[in-house]
């Protein structure tokens, strides 16, 4: 990793704890030279490039579908397991048991431990199988892809952004270190009080439950949420409070599997800014900010793929550290 790319890298973990995304100062040559290429390309050029490429671009949902039937299969695995007690996965997303393997959320288990304050030796083979899962498949990739409040909150993001297009309401992002704060906060909760008290109130906890066992008071809490960010602040849980989010976003730092972007195709017309669930991430398809050839994006990712599927030259693709090397 050259000198640019390790500063990135960096930038890219401040980004993840609320910090604004900026220029860098540090741009590998091979960009430079990239940057300054597309400078001096002739506009009439690059916009008739660029209508080319929109009039042949194939609509494409692959990735997104992908995830929902993912997702939705994974929740539905638990319902059947409890319906028909077939023991295949049992428990919640909290913590299960999926045909005798224990798993146990990495959040769940840290609240758990501070409210205990000790090491719960029973808690850390299930949360040692899930860590090195989520390694291995990018940490906030359980937000998008096994999360049943995330599926909520995007379509809910959908009804948020119709009614902005109309303007019914407007669209108020908020300061993203309100996440961190929060992580803060719950963990003091959980020491201070001796109760994990963000489990009582998580919708993830809530929504996998429900789906389980059946409905509670509980869902009113959810639902609330939901409309605040269908009419108030989209996305607001899952982008400025969850500190699951920030929990499984840690462990992707070192996760192989990312989205990579690669400069020279860009057109950097923003179609992937506007999908993403977490545009802070896509800073560096921003004219001029990108720091090498090849980026990878940074630990906040959740992975979707809406960025994939919309991206019409292909310059932003899943990608697995070091083996598209050896392809």
């Amino acid at each position: 990793m050259n000198a640019a790319l390790k500063r990135r890298f960096i930038e890219q973990i401040k980004v993840m704890f609320g910090a604004e995304p900026k220029k860098p100062a540090l741009i590998a040559d091979s960009a430079l030279k990239a940057h300054e290429l597309k400078r001096m390309t002739n506009k009439n050029d690059l916009q008739a490039a660029k209508a080319h490429m929109r009039a042949h671009q194939e609509t494409s949902n692959k990735w997104r579908n992908r995830r929902w039937v993912t997702l939705i299969l994974a929740n539905l695995l638990f319902v059947v397991s409890f319906y028909f007690d077939i023991q295949i996965l049992e428990g919640a997303l909290t913590a299960s048991r999926f045909i005798g393997f224990h798993l146990i959320d990495l959040n769940s288990a840290l609240q758990v431990m501070l409210a205990h304050k000790h090491i719960i030796t029973n808690l850390l083979i299930g949360t040692g199988t899930v860590l090195v899962l989520w390694i291995l498949f990018g940490g906030r990739t359980f937000c998008s892809w096994v999360c049943p409040y995330h599926l909520l909150a995007e379509w809910a993001e959908k009804i948020h952004l119709w009614l902005v297009k109309k303007k019914l309401v407007t669209d108020a992002p908020v300061d993203r270190r309100l996440r961190t704060m929060f992580w803060v906060i719950f963990a003091v909760l959980a020491i201070v009080t001796g109760y994990t008290v963000f489990e009582s109130i998580s919708p993830t906890g809530i929504v996998s439950r429900a789906l389980i066992y059946g409905p509670g008071l509980a869902l009113l809490w959810v639902f609330a949420l939901l409309v605040f960010e269908v009419f108030f602040v989209r996305r607001a849980w899952c982008r400025y409070a969850c500190p699951i989010g920030l929990t499984y976003g840690v462990v992707g730092i070192i996760s192989p599997l990312r989205i990579k972007y690669t400069l020279e195709g860009c057109f950097h017309e923003g179609d992937c800014r506007k999908v993403c669930l977490v545009p802070h991430v896509l800073d560096t398809v921003i004219k001029g900010r990108a720091v090498a050839t090849e980026v990878p994006i940074g630990p906040d990712c959740t992975r979707c793929g809406l960025c994939v599927d919309t991206c019409p030259t292909g310059s932003l693709k899943f990608d697995v550290k070091g083996l598209s090397k050896l392809m």
